[in-house]
């Protein structure tokens, strides 16, 4: 899963009302989006409409797929860090039974913290990388936590709460202890500095050798090494504690399966029953040949309105981009929305052949993509709270090239973003001009939509790699090179004339919405997300200034990009559309290039030149201009509740959805209920 995360920039971004918990309310229906908002976040909830509609069966098979997402909720945080739900639970526990003062400074900051952790499934920025500081005491937690009945605390065998804290408050306290959970720093041995889970005494070089070594360059169909395993060091040895049930987080993954067996017994037909089929073989193996053939399966199976994602998926939290985070999302074809999807999948092979890469590095035939508009009906682990608005999956070139691939918008989740942002001021401080902002208005939207399509259902699948290339051959710079492939793909296409012609825009002019927006946002407004003194550490964040940047300094002779001054505030101004759309071109074809002949140097170059620093002034300038603004730079949500409802014999007669709970509440209930566990994972 391809995560492309949402632009800062235009109305279904920058998603909040203002101050604390205020709630904005669709005037359709009266349905609250907003939840409430702390620290540098927005909580928010989601509708699934058409579920209802759904036959019994189809509700059924969602109740099922949506408890085998929760049971994972575990899998993410250890997989985050190794003290991570050791630190959750004993704040939890001094949350829910402190008997002192809740009214106190100490105790408020605590409560933030701990909904930072919630939010960010760990104890680092779930999109910064870097440690949260705590604005309450050690003092304060100390005696917090020794006031309660150590029961209650996650202890190991033997140990007491006073050594709880002396093994845990450095890790929270202490700013040079593990302080990025993600380290992209070059130079740096990425592995030893970053905090993840996924490496344990093992040195970036020995992690690299170590995979290096499996790899036969010769295989055309190769397995994802390292995908769903911690690397190890024991006695001297390198070795993996594969994710599986008997193995590493058996306990969770026991659960997960147990509901997809529940699952199996409900499927839409034999296809997706298949499917489920193989995900199960694949988590009690462990496998990645099982993994490679549900894959394709899941690939295939188009028929079925009922679709999710669950596993070891997305390696953008290995610094070295090669294993994966557990997420889940369930969902069903939004039918209605879906045709502007298929009129684009269906064009594919004219969209390959007409990019601007060199020819030996297309695609001579495009197989199997499929894209359609979805309605989730929950989010889980790395899609939880945080989550994507377009996915394309399977990650695996060799799949994509042989099988296709699947595309697919998140369509309630982007209405909800839009839903909850209307009038927060943003566009109105940073956009130059009425010129651009009434472009923004008539088009942005659908102009978001569409590059999240050309980016998800094409961009990805598109191009090839040459024999013999390893696709884990760029390395740490990987994740950042394939999101500015897609990128790029898409901005050079929603220029096109093909948009127009196919009925997907109703002007010519459409498409400088979205380049305006995507360049302010690369070169400005997504500094908002960075703490002052640091540079730019995200993947999708390094690609959108790679982009920008580069786009910047290629047209200054020609002034096709400025940055200027208009009553003491700096400004994006465009006034070249072509010339932009020129050098988005120029740039898709040599990351192209570097992408299908594995050219690790050139990637660097690209990155570290373009994509890393940030320039102190601007960044100072943004953020005290969106601070005035009072709005949070990054959102998340709530799930929905649904409730098994039956009859005296047991016999289900229906499954119920509400939108009522808090997110205190549901983290907290998620903790009860869904964490099998142990604090411990070794």
């Amino acid at each position: 899963m391809r995560k492309h995360l949402i632009l800062m920039t235009v109305a279904a971004t920058l998603l909040t009302s203002c101050g604390g918990s205020k709630t904005t309310t669709a005037e359709a229906g009266k349905f609250d989006y907003t939840v409430e908002q702390f620290a540098d976040l927005q909580i928010l909830r989601y509708k699934v409409p058409g579920f209802e509609e759904l036959t019994l069966k189809q509700k059924e098979l969602i109740y099922y797929l949506t408890e085998a997402a929760l049971e994972g909720r575990d899998i993410l945080f250890d997989q985050n860090g190794k003290y991570n739900l050791r630190i959750r639970r004993m704040l939890e526990a001094v949350y829910t039974n402190y008997q002192g003062d809740k009214t106190t400074p100490d105790f408020k900051n605590m409560e933030v913290y701990l909904k930072r952790v919630w939010f960010s499934n760990g104890i680092h920025h779930h999109y910064g990388m870097e440690k949260f500081v705590p604005n309450f005491s050690q003092e304060f937690l100390k005696q917090a936590v020794l006031g309660l009945d150590a029961k209650l605390l996650p202890l190991e065998k033997g140990q007491t709460a006073e050594q709880l804290c002396a093994e845990l408050f450095p890790v929270i306290f202490d700013p040079t202890v593990m302080p990025k959970r993600v380290n992209q720093a070059d130079g740096e041995d990425l592995v030893l500095t970053s905090a993840c889970n996924y490496y344990d005494g093992v040195t970036q070089k020995e992690a690299e050798s170590f995979y290096s070594v499996l790899k036969d360059p010769k295989d055309e169909t190769p397995v994802s090494y390292g995908l769903n395993s911690r690397l190890v060091k024991e006695n001297g040895k390198l070795t993996e504690k594969v994710w599986k049930v008997g193995g590493l987080y058996t306990q969770a993954i026991e659960k997960i399966v147990y509901w997809l067996k529940k699952a199996e017994g409900v499927a839409e037909n034999e296809a997706q029953k298949a499917v489920i089929t193989k995900l199960i073989q694949f988590y009690e193996t462990g496998d990645l040949k099982d993994f490679d053939e549900y894959a394709i399966l899941w690939v295939k199976d188009l028929d079925s309105r009922i679709d999710f994602v669950n596993g070891f998926t997305e390696s953008y939290g290995d610094p070295l981009g090669m294993k994966a985070s557990w997420e889940s999302l369930v969902n069903f074809k939004d039918l209605e929305s879906t045709h502007r999807t298929e009129i684009i999948s269906s064009n594919a092979q004219w969209f390959e052949d007409h990019s601007p890469v060199d020819k030996s590095f297309k695609k001579e035939k495009v197989k199997g993509v499929s894209a359609k508009v979805i309605t989730a009906a929950i989010l889980a682990g790395d899609l939880y709270p945080a989550t994507a608005i377009g996915i394309n999956l399977p990650n695996a070139n060799w799949i994509r090239a042989h099988h296709g691939s699947k595309s697919v918008t998140i369509g309630n989740i982007t209405d909800a973003y839009n839903k909850a942002a209307h009038g927060n001021g943003f566009n109105e401080e940073f956009v130059y001009s009425d010129a651009e902002l009434q472009l923004i208005d008539a088009y942005s939207d659908l102009t978001d939509e569409l590059h999240t399509d050309l980016h998800e259902c094409l961009g990805h699948g598109s191009g090839k790699l040459l024999p013999g290339v390893d696709p884990d051959a760029l390395k740490a710079y990987g994740s950042t090179i394939e999101e500015a492939r897609a990128d790029l793909f898409g901005l050079y296409y929603v220029a096109d004339p093909k948009l127009v012609e196919l009925g997907l825009l109703s002007s010519s002019d459409a498409y400088k919405a979205q380049y305006y927006t995507y360049l302010m946002n690369g070169l400005m407004t997504q500094l908002v997300r960075i703490e002052p003194g640091n540079s730019v550490e995200e993947a999708h964040m390094r690609n959108r200034q790679l982009i920008a940047r580069w786009v910047f300094e290629k047209g200054a002779a020609d002034k096709a990009v400025e940055l200027v001054k208009k009553d003491g505030k700096t400004y994006v101004v465009i006034n070249d559309y072509q010339k932009v759309r020129q050098l988005f071109g120029e740039l898709l074809a040599e990351i192209q290039r570097i992408k299908s002949t594995g050219d690790f140097e050139g990637a660097r170059t690209l990155v570290e030149n373009y994509a890393v620093k940030v320039d102190p002034a601007l960044h100072a300038e943004v953020l005290e201009r969106y601070k005035k603004l009072n709005l949070a730079p990054y959102k998340g949500f709530v799930n929905p509740k649904y409730e098994l409802v039956t009859d005296e014999n047991g016999t289900v007669t229906d499954v119920t959805v509400s939108y009522d709970e808090g997110y205190v509440e549901q983290m907290l209930r998620y903790s009860t209920d869904y964490s099998p566990l142990p604090s411990i994972n070794n």
